[in-house]
C-alpha cells in the first residue's frame, strides 16, 4: 500500500510489533532471573504450600517459551487462577494476579489509572499552552529584553525539581495566599469542577518544568525556520511579521513539538511519581513505587507493561501527526 493508508498501516504493524518485543523483554528480565522465582512472585510472608502452588500457576517447570506463551495468552484472551479453595477467571488483558493483595494486576491497575491520565493529560494542556507561547514570544522579540527575561525564567525552570515548585506552590496559593484547598483527588464523575480544581496545583507543578523545555525547543525551531530563504523572501514582498510568524515559522517547528509531546506523555503516565507522592494522589507511578517496595513482582511486570504500552502508543500517535502536519512524511 501506498500513500497515507499505507503509511498508516506500516506504523500499526510496527507498533505491533514493539509492543510484542517489550513483553518479551519485560518477562524474560522478570521471569528469566536467578532466584525462587515463585517465593520472590509470591511474596516473603508466603507459606511453603502457597509459593509451591504459585509454582505451579507459573509453570516454573515448563520451558521459558512456554511460560512466556501461557503469559501472553492471558493478555490477549485472559486465564485462570486457583485461589486454594476455588478457581478466579482473570479476563483479557488478565496481568496477572497480585499474591500479596489478593487482586487481579488489571483491576488494580485499572483503579489507579484514571488518576495518572488526569494528571498528565491536565498538565499536557497547560505545558502545551505555557511552553509554546512562550518559545514563539522569545523568538519573535530575539535580542531584546523579553527574550533575556524567558531565556532566564526557562533555564530556571528546567534546572527546578518538580517537588521544589510543587512545595512553593502549596505553601504559597494553599498555605499563605489560602487560594486553592490542598489537593485531595476526586473523580471526574463525582464532580468534574472539584476535579480540576483540586488538580490545579499539581498541573501547573507538572507542566512549569515541561514548559521550559517545550519553550527552549520551540524557540530553536522557530529561529532557524525564520533564518530559512523563502522567510526573506516573504518579508522581501512585504507580509506582515505576525503572518510569517503564525502561519510559516510556527508550522516548520511542529514536527520536534509532536516528537518531545509524544515522549512527556507516554513517560509522564507513569514517570510522575513525584508530583503524585508529593501531592497524594493515587496514581500508577505511586503504586509502581509501593510495589516495588514490598516486591510484589506481577504489580511491578504489569505496570511496566502498561508505561510502555502508553509511551508505544503516544509515539504511533506522534507519527501520524507527523503525516498529518507533512505529507511527505507517507512517502518514508
Amino acid at each position: 500500500m501506498s500513500g497515507f493508508g499505507g503509511f498508516v498501516l506500516r506504523r500499526a504493524v510496527g507498533t505491533v510489533i514493539t509492543l510484542l518485543a517489550i513483553s518479551v523483554i519485560v518477562y524474560v528480565v522478570f521471569y528469566a532471573t536467578p532466584g525462587n522465582v515463585a517465593q520472590i512472585t509470591c511474596g516473603p510472608r508466603c507459606s511453603p504450600e502457597q509459593v509451591h502452588q504459585v509454582a505451579q500457576q507459573l509453570r516454573l517447570d515448563d520451558p521459558l517459551y512456554v511460560r512466556y506463551w501461557h503469559f501472553l495468552q492471558g493478555i490477549l484472551v485472559g486465564q485462570d487462577f486457583s485461589t486454594g479453595t476455588s478457581v478466579e477467571h482473570c479476563s483479557a488483558p488478565c496481568l496477572g494476579l497480585s499474591y500479596q493483595g489478593d487482586t487481579q494486576v488489571t483491576q488494580l491497575i485499572l483503579a489507579k489509572l484514571p488518576v495518572s491520565l488526569s494528571l498528565v493529560f491536565g498538565a499536557m494542556v497547560l505545558w502545551l499552552i505555557l511552553g509554546v507561547g512562550t518559545g514563539i514570544l522569545s523568538a519573535w522579540r530575539r535580542g531584546r529584553l523579553t527574550e533575556r527575561l524567558l531565556t532566564g525564567i526557562t533555564l530556571a525552570g528546567v534546572a527546578t525539581p518538580v517537588f521544589v515548585i510543587g512545595l512553593v506552590l502549596m505553601i504559597v496559593v494553599c498555605g499563605q495566599l489560602q487560594l486553592l484547598p490542598f489537593p485531595q483527588y476526586v473523580s471526574l464523575t463525582d464532580d468534574p469542577e472539584q476535579w480540576a480544581w483540586n488538580l490545579l496545583l499539581p498541573w501547573l507543578s507538572l507542566a512549569l518544568i515541561e514548559a521550559a523545555a517545550f519553550a527552549r525547543l520551540t524557540r530553536a525551531a522557530m529561529l532557524e525556520t525564520l533564518a530559512e530563504d523563502h522567510i526573506r523572501t516573504f518579508r522581501a514582498y512585504g507580509v506582515g511579521e505576525r503572518s510569517i510568524i503564525g502561519r510559516h515559522a510556527l508550522r516548520g517547528a511542529f514536527a520536534p513539538i509532536i516528537a518531545l509531546n509524544a515522549n512527556n506523555v507516554g513517560s509522564a503516565v507513569g514517570g510522575a511519581v513525584l508530583t503524585e507522592t508529593l501531592f497524594g494522589l493515587p496514581g500508577i507511578g505511586q503504586a509502581l513505587v509501593h510495589a516495588v517496595n514490598v516486591v510484589d513482582l506481577p504489580v511491578v511486570v504489569g505496570m511496566v507493561l502498561v508505561i510502555g504500552f502508553f509511551v508505544v502508543i503516544a509515539n504511533a500517535v506522534a507519527d501520524v501527526l507527523y503525516a498529518v502536519a507533512d505529507r511527505r512524511v507517507v512517502l518514508v
